[in-house]
C-alpha cells in the first residue's frame, strides 16, 4: 500500500526554518515563521496564562471528555470577545477546534457538505494553508485581486471588480484584521462596500481572525468581523487563540456560524458537532479552559489585556522604526507603507532573488515572496535589516 504514496512538496516555511537552525551565523535573524517573539527572541508564556494554568491545576479535578463542540463556556466567552453583543446569541452556532486551522478545516468541511457546489474566493495572496486545504478537500476555488504591489497597499479596485464575479451561494474568504501574508488592511468604509456587495450578489463570507489584538486593538481588530456579521443574514468565522493568548502548541480555536435565525442556528449546530466527530470526536480542551479561565476572570483579563497591548505596541513601534530607518537610508518614502500595514506580517515587495541576497549576505530570512515577520525583529536588529534591504535593492 505505502509504495503507491506520492512524495508531497515540503512546506516552504518549515524548510526555511530548517535552514535558518542549521545557519551556523551567530547575527541570523528569523524572520519567517509566524509567531511572536520578544525583544530577546523567546515566545514568552503570558502572565495571565500562567496564572489560569495554576488556577486550573489547583482546581480542576476530571480530564474526562467535554460535548462535541466543546466546552459551553468557550464558545460563549469567544463569541463575546470576537462579536460582542452584534447578533443575537441563539443565531451563533459554535464549535471549539485544534487551532485557527482546525476552524478553518471545519469551516470547509461544512461549505462543502451544505453546498458542494459553491466556489470558494480566495484572496491573491492569503496565507498558503487556505489554498493547500481548499486543494484538499477539492472545493471549487477562484481568486480575487487584493494586494498592489506598487503602492504596497490594497488593491480595492480590482478586488471589488474581481468579486463582481461571485455567484450566489458563493463563500468569500475574508482576513478580519492584520492579513497574512500582506499586513495591508481595508478601510472600514471598504469593509462596508465589501459586506454590500457581498450582500447584493447573495455570498457568503468566510472570516479567518487569526490576530485579534495585534493590529489596532482587541475592539477595533473585530470590528470588521462585526460589521460582516451584522450586515449578512449568514456567515462564518474562524477565530485563533494561538497569537493573541500566545498558546500556540496548546491548539486552541473556534469555528462560529451566525445564522439567519434560532432554528437555523441549532441544525448547523448539529451538522458542526457531526463534523467534530468524524474528525477527532472531542476538541483539545485545556487552551479553551484557559482562554474561559482569562476572559471570565476580571482581574486575570485585565492583565491579559494590559500584556496583548505591550506586544502590539512592541510590533508597531518595530514598524515604526523600520520605516524610519529606511526613509533615512534611501532619502525617500517608499517604504512608509510599512508603519501603516498592521499585525505580524508586512510584504516588502523583494524578489524572491533579492530576498535569497539577504539570506546569503545578511543571514536575514524571510519567505521567498517577502513576507517578513516584524516580530521577529528587535531595536538592534532592524537597521541590520534595513541596511540589508537597500543593500539588495530593493
Amino acid at each position: 500500500m505505502f509504495d503507491a504514496l506520492k512524495d508531497q512538496a515540503p512546506d516552504k516555511i518549515l524548510m526555511l526554518m530548517q535552514t535558518f537552525r542549521e545557519d551556523p551565523r551567530k547575527d541570523k535573524i528569523d524572520l519567517g515563521v509566524g509567531v511572536y517573539k520578544d525583544a530577546t527572541g523567546l515566545t514568552p508564556v503570558m502572565r495571565a496564562v500562567k496564572a489560569a494554568e495554576k488556577r486550573l491545576w489547583e482546581t480542576q479535578d476530571t480530564k474526562t471528555y467535554t460535548g462535541l463542540a466543546g466546552d459551553p463556556a468557550f464558545g460563549a466567552a469567544m463569541r463575546d470577545l470576537v462579536l460582542g453583543d452584534t447578533v443575537a446569541a441563539e443565531r451563533v452556532a459554535a464549535i471549539a477546534t485544534p487551532g485557527g486551522t482546525g476552524a478553518v478545516r471545519q469551516a470547509l468541511e461544512l461549505i462543502r457538505m451544505a453546498a458542494p457546489q459553491a466556489t470558494v474566493w480566495v484572496s491573491n495572496p492569503t496565507w498558503p494553508n487556505h489554498n493547500s486545504i481548499i486543494k484538499y478537500l477539492n472545493i471549487p476555488t477562484a481568486s480575487y485581486r487584493y494586494f498592489d504591489d506598487a503602492t504596497r497597499g490594497v488593491d480595492f479596485a480590482g478586488m471589488m471588480a474581481d468579486l463582481g464575479k461571485v455567484a450566489a451561494g458563493d463563500v468569500v474568504l475574508l482576513h478580519g484584521c492584520c492579513h497574512n501574508p500582506t499586513g495591508a488592511n481595508l478601510e472600514a468604509a471598504q469593509w462596508d462596500e465589501v459586506i454590500a456587495l457581498l450582500k447584493a450578489r447573495g455570498a457568503v463570507p468566510l472570516v479567518d481572525l487569526a490576530y485579534q489584538g495585534f493590529g489596532d486593538g482587541l475592539s477595533a481588530d473585530a470590528a470588521a468581523t462585526r460589521k460582516v456579521a451584522g450586515g449578512l443574514d449568514e456567515c462564518l468565522i474562524a477565530a485563533s487563540c494561538s497569537k493573541n493568548f500566545g498558546i500556540y502548541r496548546e491548539r486552541t480555536g473556534i469555528l462560529m456560524a451566525v445564522a439567519r435565525d434560532g432554528t437555523e442556528a441549532k441544525r448547523t449546530q448539529a451538522n458542526l458537532n457531526f463534523l467534530n466527530r468524524q474528525n477527532f470526536s472531542f476538541p483539545p480542551d485545556h487552551g479553551a479552559r484557559v482562554v474561559t479561565t482569562i476572559l471570565t476572570d476580571p482581574a486575570l483579563r485585565a492583565d491579559w489585556e494590559a500584556e496583548l497591548e505591550e506586544v502590539r505596541n512592541s510590533m508597531l513601534g518595530l514598524r515604526k522604526q523600520l520605516a524610519d530607518e529606511l526613509r533615512k537610508l534611501t532619502n525617500s518614502d517608499r517604504f512608509d507603507f510599512i508603519a501603516h500595514h498592521r499585525g505580524m506580517f508586512s510584504r516588502i515587495g523583494a524578489t524572491p532573488e533579492q530576498v535569497e541576497a539577504m539570506r546569503a549576505d545578511a543571514g536575514i530570512y524571510m519567505v521567498g515572496d517577502s513576507r517578513m515577520n516584524i516580530a521577529g525583529l528587535n531595536a538592534t536588529t532592524v537597521p541590520i535589516l534595513a541596511r540589508a534591504i537597500v543593500a539588495a535593492g530593493v
